[in-house]
């Protein structure tokens, strides 16, 4: 059996990756701008989120579609596509005079990511032996993970020594560097869709539940985790949930297979995926903020400050795809959970007397923690899958992965807020630390159940067939 890979191969994975790595930078770039922009623009925090909101979410709306896309259009035409949208965005933002432009650039850059990762993934799940497959899904995965974390640097950087606005110049030659390799280089097939039809209505309830629930989340930082307008929309969000389940059940279209979910494994390994880019894009956003507000540092040195967690964090993606395709998804896994409670708790335990110095340090150990599980989640739950439900299982993923940013921003963004507005003290200092140190139980709760799950998982499953 022939295990090579050829160049090609590589070229065209390496211009989709990079193209979904363009998306994401700028994505988590522009959170180390968010007091400029509030300044320059005339907006709160409130609405300036929403350029990272907003985007993952539109990005998880457009990857709930890749499931029919990637058998409905060549990898080719998705990928021109997406890089045009890629292009043009950056461009519009660059320009922009006010708030609503921007935020429209940003929107049609979303629907380059959320076409480019899914494409990036199908393209390894179709032409990488399965020898290789964690190695490949691993390097993938410092693609997505290593670009969140550079971002905060790249743009702080940026916004110090120029303004916001260059954050997008520095993309437009790399966009059109990636369209060049990408024609020479992407080739396939579509599967084709003969007899499936497109589920309009599965789109549009997704978008609706998925919206919903940030709003929902987004009314506690307005009024309180305790007012009636919160109360009411979590009553309103658990009725939608349950209509779309009943829809989906009884249509005969399919946005998405999700009978895949019965598969436990599958389903574990998936809320750990989830979990994990919760933790990764929820402390790209609070760290900075926090940083520049606690610590009165600029915003440069803000994004400096996760640089030797994302560079060493990213070194240990390939190490980790490397021994699940030697030894299985238990060992990287069980490092991955363990460091990233560590260092969630942490955060958490010192969180009233971090420093810059403490910061770093224990970053990095969630960054080798985060780089250790992410990719290898994701190859063991693809290999719970076979034939055309691959599509199916990719776009899930990949739609999951980018909600769960949008929701670690939402939601750790939220506690902020409302922490601010309950706490009867206008002291901007004191109510970040204090709703930072909510984060970081949040993200410490939630790590520990990430490795709950992965013993589960070992003795429940792998044990009994090794």
């Amino acid at each position: 059996m022939d295990n090579s890979v050829s160049t090609r191969v590589k070229l065209s994975i390496l211009a989709v990756g990079l193209l979904s790595f363009t998306g994401i930078l700028i994505e988590t770039s522009m959170n180390v701008t968010f007091p400029t922009l509030v300044k320059v623009l005339g907006v709160s925090l409130g609405t300036v989120q929403w350029l990272t909101t907003g985007y993952l979410l539109l990005t998880t709306i457009v990857m709930s579609t890749t499931a029919y896309a990637l058998k409905k259009f060549n990898p080719l035409k998705i990928f021109i596509f997406a890089v045009a949208c890629c292009f043009i965005g950056s461009l519009i933002c660059l320009i922009a005079p006010d708030f609503p432009v921007l935020m429209a650039g940003r929107l049609l850059q979303a629907v380059s990511t959320g076409l480019s990762t899914p494409l990036m993934f199908n393209l390894i799940f179709e032409e990488i032996p399965s020898s290789k497959l964690g190695l490949y899904t691993g390097l993938a995965g410092v693609v997505i993970s290593l670009a969140p974390a550079l971002g905060p640097t790249y743009g702080g950087v940026i916004n110090r020594i120029w303004t916001w606005r260059e954050i997008f110049i520095g993309v437009l030659p790399l966009i059109v560097l990636l369209f060049i390799i990408g024609i020479l280089t992407i080739r396939g097939t579509a599967r084709g869709v003969k007899g499936i039809s497109f589920d309009y209505f599965g789109v549009l309830g997704l978008a609706i539940i998925f919206s919903v629930i940030l709003f929902t989340f987004d009314q506690a930082g307005r009024y309180g985790w305790t007012s009636s307008q919160f109360l009411l929309w979590v009553l309103g969000s658990i009725i939608i949930v349950g209509l779309f389940a009943w829809y989906n059940h009884q249509s005969k279209r399919q946005l998405i297979d999700f009978s895949i979910l019965k598969l436990p494994v599958l389903r574990l390994r998936l809320f750990g995926y989830f979990s994990l880019q919760f933790i990764n894009i929820g402390l790209s956003f609070v760290l900075p903020i926090f940083a520049q507000t606690a610590l009165k540092l600029d915003s440069a040195q803000a994004g400096l400050m996760l640089l030797p967690g994302s560079l060493l964090g990213a070194a240990f993606g390939p190490v980790a795809g490397y021994m699940y395709d030697k030894k299985g998804a238990w060992s990287p896994l069980l490092i991955s959970g363990l460091l990233l409670t560590v260092g969630s708790g942490l955060f958490w335990l010192q969180s009233e007397s971090l420093t810059m110095v403490a910061i770093i340090w224990i970053y990095i150990l969630i960054r080798i923690g985060f780089s250790m599980g992410f990719g290898v989640m994701l190859s063991d739950g693809s290999v719970q899958v076979k034939g055309p439900k691959k599509s199916d299982q990719n776009s899930l993923y990949s739609m999951m992965q980018q909600y769960a940013g949008s929701l670690g921003t939402n939601v750790l963004s939220v506690v902020i807020t409302a922490v601010a507005l309950t706490s009867g003290t206008n002291d901007e200092v004191l109510n970040t630390i204090a709703g930072a140190k909510i984060d970081f139980i949040i993200l410490t709760v939630l790590s520990l159940s990430v490795l709950i799950s992965i013993i589960y998982i070992y003795f429940r499953y792998e044990k009994q067939n090794n």
